[in-house]
């Protein structure tokens, strides 16, 4: 699905919204394991996935810990960067080649305040991100490690052939050992 057709679904797109966010967005190609924002930088744009999987993570004590992913018809972006305007914790990191369109946080901000429908579009983003996020608190804090992969595995099965298991391992809060003996009892 492709930026505008995404955007589409959720909302009615004018054709001056269209031309403007045409002349504010660009596509972007990124190639496999490329890192698009390191730790400690600002994150001033926003992605959508047209096609390919990115992935953020955090290092904690040397140890890359999965934060989320994004596959094609998803956005990507280190949120707390990108809203706070403040370095970020976390890298972007391409799992595939990618195509990506590129959104500035100033253009959002401008269309925010050109076109106010654009407004309801970043809250609906914007919520579908935080229901995504405390789903995923929720599982960490209160489901088994099994319930968890099995949670992945009928939400995110195609990620199961797109990502390495030291990858899943971290997203789901678990050691790649732990992964393995679940795998081995299902």
């Amino acid at each position: 699905m492709s930026f505008l057709s995404h955007l589409s679904s959720i909302i009615s797109v004018s054709d001056s919204l269209q031309t403007e966010l045409n002349s504010v967005t660009k596509q972007i190609t990124v190639s496999k394991n490329q890192s698009i924002i390191n730790i400690g930088h600002r994150c001033n744009d926003i992605y959508f996935v047209e096609k390919g999987l990115l992935r953020g993570y955090y290092l904690e004590e040397g140890k890359e810990i999965t934060n989320w992913f994004a596959q094609e018809g998803e956005f990507g972006t280190c949120f707390y960067s990108f809203v706070a305007i403040k370095p970020s914790f976390e890298t972007i990191q391409s799992l595939e080649d990618c195509i990506l369109t590129q959104l500035p946080y100033s253009s959002l901000q401008n269309l925010y305040i050109k076109f106010p429908e654009t407004e309801r579009l970043g809250r609906i983003i914007t919520e579908t991100y935080y229901i995504k996020l405390e789903e995923r608190l929720l599982s960490i804090q209160f489901k088994t490690a099994k319930e968890r992969y099995q949670n992945f595995v009928l939400s995110k099965s195609s990620l199961l052939q797109r990502t390495s298991l030291g990858q899943i391992a971290s997203y789901l809060g678990i050691t790649q050992e732990t992964l393995s003996r679940i795998r081995a009892e299902i």
